[in-house]
């Protein structure tokens, strides 16, 4: 069915991966299809690690996006665990730390992203963890026992996830922030002012504006956290939620474009015409940001599979992520408002409320619900449609929002 094309090759095999993967073979591709991945486990579902693996309501076995049938007909060449070394565009070749070599006619490059630790030693220590895969998780799950105490470096989404997981299981918590707001850097102060009360409120100890820490471990494994030399405290593990690292430098060392992730079109190409990207290390063609969501990571790879095959299939989707704490299901919609934008609040409860910014002339330019995931649904159809929105009618809560049709 795909005659020119006969090895393609695809590094990564988390959600971008996997989902290029059952893509290609669902479009009839029949060559050879190989994946490395860094891992042993792979095509599973990464935002359960921070929830119901981390609490241990879920098995590491049940993150698996497809059923172990489904991969087998897959008919994968798989390179496990090993890491990709090098890609070498001009004989269509890459490069494995065992000393393989794989030849392609299309790649993609599909290697996310890693968490980024302000200081590389911390790496080396005993109860100092990140958590970026479902080793990280298990490690430590082990370490968060009712009564013990953890410290969170780091007030964006994963340290927030992670300190909802940790509470509700009986742990100790305090979240340091080095900014003066939670989560400043992807979104408005309302939204931060909300989740500080909410965490507040389950009673984790946050400090904003915190300033530089040390970590040091002490002979009976405790981990102490020290500005300036003074002692601010003694827990039982730590976990570092700094940001993240886009993964591009397989595709810069290439030679391929690059601004922080791997530059890519519409169709995820990137500057070489074979080698294509999607998820976290390819640069939203629209958005001109990384953008590190399960969504986008899987609804990018499947366009991105399709073209590979010559049947180009455009990637435009506007950014929606979503976050679980505590019992606030929090989804957001679009790239962070500007300062010029209009805030609409609807509000049903302290738990329950939604922030709608819009545009000059009426028009949505992003939304943030919690608990209210019909309104979300709706927003999605008004930004796609362009739909011009009434603010009196989207903060009346008797108003039924259905009406306002794209």
């Amino acid at each position: 069915m795909h005659p020119t094309i006969s090895r393609i090759v695809i590094i990564g095999a988390g959600q971008a991966g996997a989902w290029a993967a059952h893509t290609l073979r669902q479009q009839g591709y029949q060559g050879r299809l190989s994946v490395i991945s860094a891992e042993e486990q792979v095509f599973y579902e990464r935002p359960p690690l921070s929830k119901q693996v981390l609490a241990g309501t879920m098995a590491p076995a049940a993150l698996q996006l497809f059923s172990d049938e489904a991969i087998t007909a897959m008919d994968i060449d798989w390179h496990k665990p090993v890491l990709a070394t090098a890609i070498n565009p001009q004989q269509r070749q890459v490069s494995l730390a065992n000393g393989v070599t794989l030849a392609y006619d299309k790649l993609l490059i599909a290697t996310g992203s890693r968490a980024r630790v302000p200081v590389r030693d911390w790496l080396g220590l005993p109860h100092v963890f990140t958590l970026r895969t479902v080793e990280d998780a298990i490690r430590l799950r082990e370490r968060l026992q009712p009564g013990k105490r953890l410290a969170i470096l780091g007030g964006g989404w994963i340290g927030l996830e992670v300190a909802a997981t940790a509470r509700t299981n009986g742990v100790a918590v305090s979240l340091f922030e080095q900014a003066s707001r939670l989560c400043a850097r992807s979104v408005r102060p309302e939204l931060s002012a909300f989740l500080m009360k909410l965490h507040q409120e389950q009673g984790v100890d946050v400090q904003l504006a915190c300033g530089a820490i040390d970590l040091v471990v002490t002979d009976g494994g405790a981990v102490r956290l020290l500005r300036e030399g003074q002692l601010l405290q003694e827990v039982d593990a730590v976990v570092v939620g700094a940001g993240a690292e886009i993964a591009s430098e397989l595709g810069r060392d290439a030679g391929l474009a690059v601004n922080n992730g791997l530059l890519v079109d519409e169709f995820g190409r990137t500057s070489h015409p074979d080698i294509y990207a999607a998820g976290d290390v390819a640069v939203h063609p629209t958005l001109g940001m990384c953008v590190q969501s399960w969504a986008n990571a899987q609804n990018q790879a499947i366009s991105v599979a399709k073209s590979m095959l010559g049947e180009p299939c455009e990637y435009r989707e506007a950014l929606w992520i979503w976050s679980d704490q505590y019992d606030c299901n929090i989804q957001i919609l679009g790239t962070p408002a500007n300062h010029a934008s209009r805030l609409v609040e609807r509000y049903y409860g302290e738990h329950q409320r939604s922030f709608i910014y819009l545009d000059a002339e009426g028009r949505l330019e992003s939304m943030v619900t919690v608990n209210d995931a019909r309104l979300m649904k709706l927003g999605k159809r008004w930004l796609k449609g362009g739909t011009l929105l009434p603010a009196g009618q989207l903060a009346d809560i008797t108003v039924n929002l259905m009406t306002l049709k794209p």
